[in-house]
């Protein structure tokens, strides 16, 4: 008589590879831009698995774009140095000085580690900046607040994406990771430029299929504070209409994705960074996690 069929303890690794078999085929080819922020920056562990998830990506046939800020890091540089800084209308007030602190920081730290530990796992990660080959221009920015225009110094607004740099090194099978600063045309000084609002306008630049943007909370919330019930998709109309009762801090992600989708990007996600491979969570599974947006349907189709 025969042995019974053995439970292979790997089987349920077999399911998961055949649920993510779907997502590999729809995503294959396309251009995703993660923009890399908040905790995922800062803990270990997590940028140890932010680095995997890209790499997955990049060798699953997809073509990752990353774009990170530093916030964490250029507060600390700015204390070492004694600089002070404040926020206005949830960004950065940048100074002379403080640019100065920003460049570096980005350039020549955050972006430094991040390229090498994409790098550990081979020879893919190359680092550039907004300024390389004009592939970020901007003017200098000067927010509303309460009515009046406010100056908030070396903090750009995009005026321009040249995205030459970048698809050259998409088509050599490079994982291209870009610092947030530009320069002006206008003046030909360097600006800081808020990451999500530069990972926006590149995903719509490079007609990505996917713009991710990694943060500190579980997506956009129903009801915050009264509830912590995530909204799992919106459309740009239903995230327009929700925009000014957001908090300082998630208007310029959610203005982001917003920007991307109306720019031609098929979905644009919030995602929490704070999870261990969260990237591929949403990317390659049938629940996902965060909040999705999407364009509006067609005038005249059902949603």
């Amino acid at each position: 008589m025969s042995s019974p069929t053995r439970r292979h303890t790997a089987l349920p690794k077999a399911r998961i590879l055949i649920e993510a078999l779907p997502w590999l085929v729809r995503h294959n080819g396309r251009t995703v831009v993660i923009k890399f922020g908040g905790n995922a920056m800062v803990d270990e562990d997590l940028k140890a698995a932010f680095a995997q998830d890209v790499v997955f990506l990049h060798h699953a046939g997809l073509r990752p774009v990353v774009v990170h800020g530093g916030g964490p890091q250029i507060s600390a540089a700015l204390d070492r140095h004694g600089i002070v800084t404040e926020f206005k209308a949830g960004l950065r007030v940048t100074t002379e000085e403080a640019m100065d602190v920003v460049r570096m920081v980005l350039a020549g730290q955050v972006q430094r580690e991040l390229v090498g530990l994409l790098n550990q796992h081979g020879p893919l990660a190359v680092g550039l900046t907004g300024e390389d080959a004009h592939t970020i221009t901007a003017t200098r920015h000067r927010p509303e607040i309460d009515g009046e225009i406010v100056d908030i110094g070396r903090v750009g607004e995009i005026t321009g994406i040249d995205t030459g740099a970048i698809e050259a090194l998409l088509a050599d099978g490079r994982i291209p990771v870009v610092s947030s600063i530009a320069r002006s045309e206008d003046d030909g000084h360097v600006y800081n430029v808020n990451a999500d609002t530069a990972a926006a306008a590149l995903a719509a630049a490079l007609g990505a299929e996917t713009l991710m943007v990694l943060t500190d909370v579980e997506g956009l919330y129903e009801d915050w504070p009264r509830s912590d019930e995530v909204i799992s998709r919106l459309t740009a109309s239903e995230l327009e209409r929700l925009l000014p009762e957001l908090s300082a801090g998630m208007v310029p992600k959610m203005e982001g994705c917003l920007h991307a989708v109306r720019g031609g990007v098929t979905t644009a996600r919030v995602l929490d960074g704070r999870v261990p491979h969260s990237i591929l969570l949403e990317i390659f599974t049938d629940e996902g996690i965060g909040t999705m947006v999407v364009p509006d349907a067609p005038e005249g189709d059902a949603e």
